[in-house]
């Protein structure tokens, strides 16, 4: 049976082009088209920037040199860094008639893969296209095994509680990503709550999510009852393992099933939100510092009290930073809201109704990972 990976090695190329004379587009799109290739065309950045957050291509084709400046490349660069700022990563090869070696090396510095002068020759301008093209089909289709994978670290069935029902959901930005979150079984009675945020994006955050995982799936259930002790050891090893930059903010709970009692640390991560039965809003704020920025490190542990009808909701900031970048965040008036709405359905529904409203919100510019877990306590 023919796979979809398959299918996508197997497929034409698809090439975005983007240059603002209309003989260089259909210069290039014949070109390409002899060689089976399929083509978008955009005559503007503005253009190529909508068509990039609606489609998805092998390889993006762009001219440096635009109406505001045809000898610098200045729009082209600028086109370069908005596209770096967007998360994109499909390969871009630049191109333009008023070269230079230092206009050269400031594209490759701003994520350009290749640099074509023109007038282009033919055969190299296909080979080039080609080796990138067929480099980001590999790419894609390793991102796809490593998503699967990711994936699979999630949590997938969950042991049922007496007085609590509780769910997550992850969704990544990209193909894989940094969030994390896992529910452990600590005791017969007790469950572990976890859920963290590692800096960086794609697949460097997403080993340091599985490094993070290992450390607290590889403790024995017993530790896990005294979370001061356990995040002492996680920072540790994850201040040695990993470079200076990286760091993971985290929440982590102990929930007794008998007493209905929560003990957590927060390590910097977004204070999670208790919305008692009577309607009172509580925050679980940072009892510490993030996870792995410092050798020297302490936290503290607080509990809290839960009762029948309270809903505890953790995230991470994708939620409530969604949309940030446009000027206007979803914020947690927002999520509030909707937890106020939505109080009385599982708490499954509740985590894919939070993660479905903020995707919704954000639009496909969306560039953070989405994590929410949702505790209902009965």
């Amino acid at each position: 049976m023919e796979t979809a990976a398959v299918r996508e090695q197997t497929a034409p190329y698809r090439v975005l082009i983007c240059d603002d004379q209309p003989d260089v587009l259909e210069a290039l799109r014949l070109l390409l088209k002899g060689q089976g290739w399929q083509t978008v065309s955009a005559d503007s950045p503005e253009e190529l920037m909508a068509k990039v957050r609606t489609g998805s291509f092998d390889l993006i084709l762009v001219d440096l040199n635009y109406t505001r400046d045809t000898t610098s490349g200045a729009e082209g660069i600028d086109l370069l860094g908005n596209l770096e700022a967007e998360g994109n990563s499909t390969p871009v090869m630049v191109m333009t008639a008023w070269s230079s070696f230092e206009l050269a090396v400031e594209a490759m510095r701003r994520g350009a893969c290749d640099f074509i002068q023109k007038p282009w020759d033919n055969d190299r301008l296909v080979a080039a296209i080609r080796k990138q093209a067929e480099s980001e089909r590999r790419r894609k289709s390793e991102l796809e095994i490593a998503a699967n994978v990711q994936q699979k670290l999630f949590p997938r069935e969950l042991r049922p509680f007496r007085t609590l029902d509780y769910a997550g959901q992850c969704v990544a930005a990209r193909e894989v990503g940094g969030d994390y979150y896992d529910f452990l079984e600590i005791t017969d009675q007790t469950l572990g709550i976890v859920l963290a945020d590692v800096s960086g994006k794609g697949i460097p955050a997403a080993l340091l999510m599985a490094n993070l995982q290992a450390c607290f799936r590889n403790q024995q259930p017993g530790a896990l009852l005294r979370p001061s002790g356990v995040l002492e050891g996680v920072n540790r090893h994850f201040y040695e393992s990993t470079a200076a930059e990286r760091f993971a903010t985290l929440f982590f709970g102990a929930y007794d099933d008998r007493t209905r009692r929560l003990r957590y640390v927060n390590c910097a991560q977004v204070a999670p939100i208790l919305l008692r039965a009577s309607g009172e809003i509580e925050r679980l704020e940072a009892t510490a510092l993030m996870l792995g920025a410092f050798r020297q490190w302490t936290c503290r542990e607080q509990q809290i009290d839960l009762r029948p009808g309270d809903t505890l909701v953790i995230c991470s900031d994708g939620v409530t930073e969604a949309g940030i970048d446009r000027g206007s965040d979803f914020g947690e008036p927002r999520l509030l809201a909707l937890l106020r709405e939505h109080r009385d359905i599982p708490a499954e529904e509740l985590t894919a109704r939070v993660v479905d409203t903020v995707t919704a919100f954000s639009g496909p510019s969306r560039t953070d990972d989405i994590t929410v877990v949702a505790l209902r306590v009965r």
